[in-house]
């Protein structure tokens, strides 16, 4: 019986898998160990990677012998191990006499990033076969704050997301790897002011997200477009808009850390105190306050507090960084210095994510881009008499380029390139 470690945070399917690949087996050979709920999920492009397994007691210790190792130890290593408990089997008793509950070894199946244990994303292949001595994909439940492996630069992306990819490449964008070593910092902050640090991540993530999506109206951007081309291998290319999906939240995740901060920040807090009268006449959120000048310069651009005010809806004054998740921490902090009350505590919990707030995940925009992609070619246009913006950008190269996108529904479709000559002072996407 051959012995295969299984990995910290590791899924009970991906563990499986590895059991098949030592054997030199598909995984698909050993399912008929355990009698099964369900089927693998999947989607239009086949299995889905972030699959997961439920397993009876007696399908626990099925696993642990195939592993050749304790069940103990996976208890410690795999998060659904030891799940919810398991319906009994549907249909009649496999073996003659034998009930459907008699204990005999049965699974079933279900999307691990639906689970308790938060999202699945790839893990470093590299550290996997030092570990394990095999060359072997591996799916863990990781945080979206623990994505970096610093040993080997690489960003894992998120399991199940449609594009295949496991990992990008951070050498180029140090800073990156340098967010992640800054966040236990900010979460231990968060934990002593009382808020949950999830949920502070989770916040300031959609507040970024939606600055991406407004980011290429800034002319003045150079981070985001010069991170976005490094992680993308040196040059988005053709597939800029694809790349701007796959790889938003690494790009962004040195800004989501920072505004993580600013927000915990007593000082911050106390100049969104000051930009709204400080207890006395209500005065409206300005893009040029003195909380949005600071974090602007806090984000490394100082620009942003000098751009033209939209404008005004209702007590906001739009300005770019003004999103609505911002918004709203912004005035849950004003309403609990003037001490507002609310019986079920409405509109007093600066950490509340609305979930028309939550940012599209990769899955979701990939497949509004393939659809999109597709009834444009069906129709022989370039979206079927829907409005297409044109849009500058700048290559690894500086060349100044145009890339056609619909608007209106929230995703980005790049289709086609058009090389221009340089032109100053617009935009470097």
């Amino acid at each position: 019986m051959l012995r295969v470690a299984p990995v910290a945070g590791e899924t009970t399917w991906s563990y499986l898998s590895r059991i098949a690949g030592r054997y030199g087996m598909e995984p698909a050979a050993l399912l008929p160990w355990w009698t099964w709920t369900g089927s693998r999920p999947r989607d239009d492009l086949g299995p889905r990677d972030d699959a997961e397994i439920l397993l009876n007691p007696a399908g626990q210790q099925r696993l642990a012998q195939l592993g050749g190792v304790s069940e103990r130890a996976l208890v410690q290593a795999l998060p659904a191990f030891t799940g919810e408990p398991l319906p009994p089997a549907p249909g009649s008793p496999a073996l003659r006499g034998e009930a459907a509950d008699s204990g005999r070894p049965a699974g079933r199946w279900k999307v691990a990033s639906a689970g308790e244990h938060g999202p699945v994303a790839y893990g470093c292949a590299l550290c996997t076969a030092v570990r394990s001595g095999q060359d072997s994909v591996v799916v863990r439940y990781v945080a979206p704050w623990q994505r970096v492996c610093a040993r080997h630069q690489r960003w894992m992306l998120t399991a199940g997301d449609r594009h295949r990819h496991h990992h990008l490449y951070l050498r180029a964008a140090p800073e990156v790897a340098a967010a992640q070593r800054a966040w236990p910092k900010v979460a231990r902050t968060a934990a002593a002011a009382g808020a949950d640090p999830g949920r502070v991540f989770a916040l300031s993530h959609a507040v970024v997200c939606a600055w991406w999506e407004h980011a290429l109206e800034w002319e003045q951007e150079q981070i985001w477009p010069v991170r976005l081309h490094a992680l993308a291998g040196g040059d988005a290319g053709p597939r800029f808009w694809w790349w701007r999906i796959v790889a938003r939240d690494a790009v962004v995740f040195p800004e989501t850390v920072a505004l993580a901060a600013v927000l915990l920040d007593p000082g911050m807090q106390e100049r969104i105190w000051d930009d709204h009268g400080r207890g006395g006449p209500v005065h409206p959120f300005r893009p040029d306050g003195a909380f949005f000048r600071e974090l602007a310069v806090r984000l490394g651009r100082p620009w942003l507090a000098n751009t033209g005010q939209a404008p005004q809806t209702g007590l906001v004054l739009g300005g770019p960084l003004h999103a609505g998740p911002l918004l709203d921490c912004m005035g849950a902090f004003t309403r609990i210095r003037r001490g507002q009350q609310h019986p079920n505590g409405y509109g007093l919990d600066p950490w509340w994510l609305r979930a028309d707030h939550r940012p599209a995940s990769a899955r979701v925009q990939l497949r509004a881009l393939a659809e999109q992609a597709g009834a444009a070619r069906g129709s022989g246009s370039n979206g079927g008499g829907a409005p297409m913006v044109r849009r500058l950008y700048r290559d690894r190269h500086g060349r100044a380029a145009m890339v056609s996108y619909r608007r209106g529904d929230g995703f980005d479709l790049g289709s086609q390139l058009a090389t221009r000559p340089r032109v100053a002072g617009r935009a470097s996407y």
